[in-house]
């Protein structure tokens, strides 16, 4: 049988529904929270390169680039969340161990698929969602190395969900924020060159992120495989990993794959379009996404939490706290993200300044943040509805709202203000925030009927 390391087992389906949900969702919060300063440190080290907007433009483009091939990623992560939860709250733990296995195989398969993928279309991508130039030449050299070490980074992430999804969150948070202080440390260290290290550039920022995830990894494996997380994980264990259940896994992934591979191809035709507005705007654009990211990170991190926390709940059969527990998320999220809006919304300017020196570029941000401030709180309905489904691996109503609200409600009116009305930027950023305000109203209506509670995988 797989060994426990606790004999009381942690379970958060008995006592206070609010006191559940920050115990599951506050440490990912934090992790998450701590990935989103990491990556606006790494803006700012690579915002006081001599190229700086081109620099972070050229980052700018790769992370659309990315979040479009890390869809994929998306083909098993959500199935892995319901699967892992709902058989720790059964308390299979023999099967819950499987399926962590399988999971890590199934990442590190496709991590390395579209890793090589990636680094040889690379240049013929990043062309095409707009890069030119010196941002397309410094994008180059940033996400080559990236994508050397794409199938860690997949993997990593697998590490995460199950600490979550085995009642581990601190071990999860620990992980996280470890992941983000090594990195910040390496990012000067390995840009300028430190220590009588040379100067990397570019590149430097993305050996800092290989390094670092290669060792949190590392140190994520050490913990199942030697007992130190609730469900100890064998090379030879009782259940053995099977083409079938790998297969469940994808299943349950395919409709939220293909919601992020919609919204995230969005991205690809939005970016060309933002693209003609200027290298500054799309500096702006790069860095005010990254600002805003921090109210997202709060989003997903709780979300996550959740996602595990219902998992658990409705494994155990407990009906009612699950439909409570989705509501008091909801509740909370929203106001969370409503101080958050208010609070970025007064200080744009300065925080912008932190990172351009150049006016124009500053206000093109200001603009941005301002107004998608305002869609903050109906995305915290949104994503929390999200997660909850996520949590009983019911993805295809997040698949439907969001292909709705990426391609009918963003790319087809910005393509047809842009390019037959002349609308400038600020028309795309009115246009975003009322797509989320729309989707938010339909996916609520769904949440209420209550299909979620009755699902399981």
């Amino acid at each position: 049988m797989t060994q426990i390391i606790d004999t009381k087992k942690t379970d958060y389906t008995e006592g206070s529904v609010t006191n559940a949900i920050l115990k599951m969702g506050l440490p990912s919060m934090f992790g998450f929270m701590s990935q989103n300063i990491y990556g606006l440190v790494n803006m700012f080290w690579v915002s006081h390169l001599p190229e700086s907007e081109s620099a972070v433009a050229g980052i700018t483009f790769f992370n659309n680039l990315a979040w479009f091939l890390g869809t994929f990623n998306h083909l098993i992560g959500p199935g892995s969340v319901a699967v892992i939860s709902q058989r720790y709250g059964e308390k299979e733990y023999d099967r819950a161990e499987k399926a962590i296995k399988e999971t890590l195989v199934l990442k590190l398969i496709f991590g390395a698929i579209f890793g090589i993928v990636g680094f040889i279309f690379l240049p013929q991508m990043m062309y095409l969602i707009g890069a030119r130039d010196e941002a397309l030449s410094l994008g180059l050299q940033y996400g080559r190395i990236i994508f050397i070490g794409l199938p860690i980074n997949y993997a990593i992430w697998t590490i995460f969900t199950a600490l979550r999804g085995t009642a581990n969150p601190h071990k999860a948070m620990m992980l996280m924020l470890g992941f983000s202080v090594l990195n910040i440390i390496l990012d000067p260290i390995l840009i300028f060159g430190m220590f009588g290290l040379p100067a990397f550039g570019m590149v430097g920022a993305a050996y800092a992120s290989v390094i670092t995830f290669t060792t949190i990894f590392s140190i994520g494996i050490w913990l199942f495989f030697s007992g130190r997380a609730n469900v100890r994980v064998h090379w030879k264990s009782k259940e053995k990993m099977g083409l079938n259940t790998m297969w469940i896994l994808i299943k349950i992934g395919i409709p939220s794959w293909f919601a992020e591979m919609s919204f995230s191809s969005s991205r690809l035709v939005i970016t060309p379009l933002i693209a003609g507005f200027g290298t500054a705007v799309v500096a702006a654009y790069g860095v005010a996404l990254q600002i805003m990211g921090l109210g997202f990170t709060l989003l997903v991190g709780i979300g996550l939490g959740l996602s595990a926390l219902i998992g658990h709940t409705v494994g155990a059969g407990k009906i009612e706290r699950a439909k409570s527990t989705g509501d008091k998320s909801i509740g909370m999220a929203v106001g969370a993200m409503t101080i958050f809006a208010m609070i970025i919304f007064v200080l744009a300017r300065q925080v912008l300044g932190i990172f351009f020196s150049h006016p124009e570029t500053i206000e093109h941000g200001v603009s941005l943040i301002r107004v998608l401030a305002l869609s903050l709180p109906f995305m915290g309905a949104l994503m929390m509805i999200e997660y909850v489904h996520t949590g009983v691996g019911l993805n295809t109503p997040a698949m439907v709202v969001n292909i709705i609200s990426a391609w009918f409600l963003q790319v087809l009116p910005i393509f047809v203000m842009r390019k037959f009305f002349g609308g400038g930027e600020l028309t795309v950023w009115w246009i975003m925030m009322g797509a989320a305000a729309v989707s938010s109203v339909l996916f609520y209506a769904y949440y209420q009927r209550g299909r979620w509670l009755t699902a399981r995988v």
